[in-house]
C-alpha cells in the first residue's frame, strides 16, 4: 500500500529515488534485510512512477480527443459567422 508521503512525491522525485535503490540493489553489499526493504521500496516507487505515466496518458487521449471534437467545430462555426 502506498503511503501519503509517496502519493505526494512527483514523478522525478519518484524516479530518482527509484534509481538510486536499483544502484544499491545492483551494488550488492547488503544484508538480506536491508536487499528486502530496499526491494520493497523499489515497487513503492514504481507504483508512484506508474500512476504518474498513467495519468500523463490519460490527460494526452483527452486532449487528443477533445481536439479531434473541436477540429471539426471550429471549421464549420468560423464558416456561419462570415
Amino acid at each position: 500500500m502506498t503511503s501519503k508521503v509517496d502519493e505526494a512525491l512527483g514523478y522525478e522525485q519518484a524516479r530518482d529515488e527509484l534509481i538510486e535503490v536499483v544502484r544499491r540493489l545492483e551494488a550488492g553489499g547488503t544484508t538480506l534485510e536491508e536487499s528486502l526493504a530496499l526491494w520493497e521500496r523499489g515497487e513503492e516507487l514504481a507504483k508512484v512512477c506508474r500512476r504518474w505515466l498513467e495519468g500523463a496518458r490519460a490527460r494526452l487521449d483527452a486532449a487528443l480527443a477533445g481536439e479531434d471534437g473541436e477540429g471539426a467545430g471550429d471549421g464549420s462555426e468560423d464558416t456561419e459567422s462570415e
